[in-house]
């Protein structure tokens, strides 16, 4: 699969405290393996279309699209980014 990300992903990212990062950066590395790893708890975000959202920890997630094998991460944060995934 191959994995793209948007620029509100990447400033999104950029955002993070230093121990969020250091586990986006694992659940990231899960999810590239295997994308229904339960930990992710990967589900389609209501309403919006054929936007999904994984969990990073409790409070932080990251969405993200898939099309024709290519994923497009498209936010990463708090719950917030989950108003405008």
């Amino acid at each position: 699969m191959h994995i793209l990300t948007t620029k509100s992903f990447d400033e999104d990212y950029a955002a993070l405290p230093d121990n969020i990062k250091k586990l986006a950066d694992s659940k990231l590395h899960i999810f590239l393996k295997n994308q229904r790893h339960p930990s992710l708890r990967i589900k389609k975000m209501e309403g919006s279309g054929d936007i999904w959202e994984g969990r990073i920890t409790k409070n932080y997630r990251f969405t993200f699209q898939t099309e024709r094998g290519i994923c497009v991460l498209r936010r990463i944060g708090a719950h917030d980014i989950l108003r405008t995934p």
